[in-house]
């Protein structure tokens, strides 16, 4: 594999690292139905700030959020929408899995 190719792929890994988290995938649903400051995403969470601050600074060192601040809070929105096209084909694998055991279970 070339030298390209593998930073390419590092890069991919690095946002599936960034997303893989019950908790980040949580922030990001919520930011798809619009921006939010991290005292909302706190409360909703039901963590500590220090906690859902590390999680916001991992997602947008990923390149996935944003962030603005207007003065005392700082508040957060999707840098690229089409991550939502992701946890669509998500849903899509799931679906194809329980499928695929339901169909085993049907041939006992």
């Amino acid at each position: 594999m070339d030298s390209d190719r593998q930073h390419k792929l590092e890069a991919r890994a690095d946002i599936l690292r960034a997303l893989a988290h019950p908790t980040r995938l949580f922030i990001i649903e919520e930011l798809s139905r619009g921006e939010r400051c991290v005292s909302d995403l706190t409360r909703m969470i039901g963590a500590d700030t220090s906690t859902v601050s590390r999680h916001l600074s991992t997602l947008k060192q990923a390149g996935l959020v944003r962030d603005r601040r207007q003065g005392l809070q700082i508040w957060y929105n999707l840098r690229v929408p089409c991550v939502l096209n992701f946890f669509s084909c998500i849903e899509a694998v799931l679906q194809s899995t329980a499928e695929r055991h339901l169909n085993v279970l049907d041939h006992k």
